[in-house]
Parts: structure tokens; C-alpha cells; sequence
């Protein structure tokens, strides 16, 4: 059933009598669109030229800014807003921190955990100590520490391997220098 208010507008885009209007948009089942197509096929009203639109008797500046707000609408829509971006940046910070603390660097000596510290605090002494912290786990290396990483995410990869490879390495370095000594 069509209303009043689609009825007129319908006239008013289409430029026909109100009762052809109004059959159109019962035949279109009440939508505008189908109403218009359908009075195109009966020769009521002619299509645009080149693909383009029909106008309502808007000013071109009016019709200019009602696209203009309908295309910032439709940005908004699909694109997010900076405070939408900064609380996804800050939450996937909160996972990386959280999945860092889960994950443990062990130092090990003789088979006999000597430390453990969450991966997270590993991590920002690198970042902010780095020119402590390597040269601490390099001497590690050659005092006998080896260096493990416990958690479930890393001893499914082969980090584990690859330090144990680095102590071994080491040790066979300090071997080395012992047997030249003598």
C-alpha cells in the first residue's frame, strides 16, 4: 500500500498525475524505484540521458552538499575513527603484553633454574639496557649458563634448539682457548 507522502514524491520526480503515481508505486509493491522503471516501460516518463539520475527541483549547491555529507556518512561508516583506532592499537598491546607474560626466559646453570623472568621484561631490558643485557648473556654463555624459553607458544618452535646450539658453541669456544693455553 502506498502512502500519501510516496505518491507525491513520486509525482514530483516522475512529473505525472497522481493517480498514475499512484498505480505505478501499487504495482512496485510501494517501492520508489520499481514505480520509476515501471512508468519508463509504460513511456510516462523518459529514461536519463548518458546513465544519469533523476533530480528533485533541489539547487545544484544543495545537491552538491547533500553528496558531500552522504559520502562523509558513508567514510564514517566503513573507515573508523581515531579513538575506535587508538583503543584496538591499546588492546592489542594488552594481548602482546599479556601472551609476553605467559612465555618465561629461564637461565639455567648445571641443570638448575638460577632465574626466571617473564618474556615482556626480557623484552623492554633488550629495548632499554640492550647495552647491558647482551654482553651479560654472552658471559653467560661462556660461565656455563644456557638460556631456555618456556611457555606455550615457544617450545613448540625451535628457539630452544637454536640456543642450545649457541651454549654449545660457546662452550666448545671456551674449550678451544683452554687447550691452546696449555
Amino acid at each position: 500500500m502506498s502512502t500519501i507522502e510516496q505518491v507525491e514524491k513520486l509525482k514530483e520526480k516522475a512529473n505525472v498525475t497522481y493517480e498514475e503515481a499512484k498505480a505505478a508505486l501499487e504495482a512496485a509493491s510501494g517501492d520508489m524505484l520499481d514505480a520509476i522503471i515501471y512508468l519508463e516501460r509504460q513511456g510516462k516518463v523518459t529514461a536519463p540521458e548518458n546513465g544519469g539520475s533523476f533530480a528533485t527541483s533541489q539547487s545544484k549547491e544543495e545537491d552538491q552538499a547533500s553528496q558531500g555529507k552522504e559520502e562523509k556518512k558513508s567514510n564514517n561508516q566503513a573507515g573508523e575513527t581515531f579513538s575506535s583506532l587508538i583503543g584496538r592499537f591499546f588492546r592489542w598491546c594488552g594481548k602482546i603484553i599479556a601472551k609476553g607474560n605467559v612465555h618465561m626466559f629461564e637461565v639455567r646453570r648445571n641443570g638448575a633454574v638460577m632465574m626466571s623472568i617473564p618474556l615482556t621484561v626480557l623484552i623492554l631490558l633488550l629495548v632499554f639496557a640492550f647495552w647491558v643485557v647482551i654482553p651479560l648473556i654472552i658471559v653467560g654463555l661462556f660461565l656455563g649458563c644456557r638460556y631456555f624459553f618456556r611457555g606455550p607458544d615457544l617450545e613448540k618452535t625451535g628457539l630452544n634448539k637454536m640456543m642450545e646450539a649457541a651454549a654449545d658453541t660457546a662452550e666448545n669456544i671456551k674449550n678451544e682457548v683452554k687447550e691452546s693455553d696449555d
